[in-house]
């Protein structure tokens, strides 16, 4: 299958990706079929590095007391006979063997490589199973595999093109930094409030030595990029009048700005009221700046 075709195969997801056969099916739909657990083994493509073992057990007591309510995608095995890939559904597959079930409903379908990871993906993607930097790497993947543009990803899974174009900029961060949002103990409004900051791995470390909100780490990043660390934004007041904002300060809260939104913004000041532009480069960047308006 060439890289030509394959952006067409994505349209509204897992379903326009493999075809209604691949959208989600009862235990009792055509084609389904039962496999030992033992036949089985985790695909390659599986986009979740770790398994919350206490929400395993629930889904585990779930299975052995509902059963499997839908079944597995699975491919066979490309060099093990009788053998087969899971492609979407690993966490019922060791779900069911905590539940001591022998056999799971499976649909098999014949794919390739690229099109069983982007199911993969696909299918975690929807279902929420994946923690934000997991999800974030899956639409890069996504978009490196399928040469897709992110107005093509966002139908393809049912996400805005902004919420697309954040989770990718948060792989900016530092590898620590990362990895304490996969953890948990930073939230996907920390980390975003970090993307472009000089030194996010001290402003990490604040915010957890402080548990901090993500109100007060967005107020940190904006003193810093004002060079005043703690400080409060300095002002130059009139004799007969309010607090005017100095030409400085005005350059830097624009150049916050910039980074925060990912355009070229510019601040004038006349001393009682301004005006704000912002400068985007293509039409991706003026869709995001309307979704975030719009939220």
């Amino acid at each position: 299958m060439s890289s030509k075709e394959q952006p067409k195969r994505l349209g509204r997801g897992l379903a326009a990706l493999l075809g209604d056969s691949a959208a989600p099916a009862s235990v009792s739909a055509p084609g389904v079929q039962s496999l030992g657990v033992e036949q089985l083994e985790p695909g390659p493509f599986q986009p979740r590095y770790s398994m919350n073992e206490v929400a395993l057990e629930e889904l585990a007591a779930s299975i052995a007391e509902r059963g499997i309510l839908q079944p597995l995608l699975v491919r066979p095995h490309p060099e093990k006979s009788g053998a087969y890939q899971i492609i979407a559904g690993e966490r019922r597959w060791r779900a069911a063997q905590k539940a001591q079930l022998h056999e799971v409903p499976v649909l098999v379908r014949e794919l390739s490589d690229i099109d069983a990871m982007a199911a993969g993906l696909v299918e975690n993607l929807q279902r929420a199973d994946l923690n934000p930097i997991e999800e974030a790497l899956g639409y890069r993947r996504l978009l490196e595999e399928f040469k897709l543009t992110q107005e093509r990803l966002a139908a393809a899974i049912g996400k805005s093109r902004a919420h697309i174009a954040q989770s990718l900029r948060m792989l900016s961060l530092p590898a620590n930094v990362l990895q304490f949002v996969r953890d948990g103990a930073l939230s996907v409004g920390h980390a975003r409030a970090l993307i472009g900051t000089r030194s996010p791995e001290l402003v990490a470390k604040r915010i957890l030595d402080g548990n901090l909100t993500v109100r007060q780490t967005e107020e940190i990043v904006n003193r810093l990029a004002k060079g005043l660390p703690g400080g409060t934004p300095p002002v130059r007041r009139k004799a007969d009048g309010p607090a005017e904002t100095t030409l400085s300060e005005t350059e830097s809260v624009g150049r916050a700005l910039s980074e925060k939104l990912g355009l070229t913004v510019k601040l004038t000041f006349n001393g009682n009221g301004g005006a704000m532009t912002l400068n985007y480069k293509t039409l991706d960047q003026l869709d995001e700046l309307l979704a975030l308006l719009n939220a």
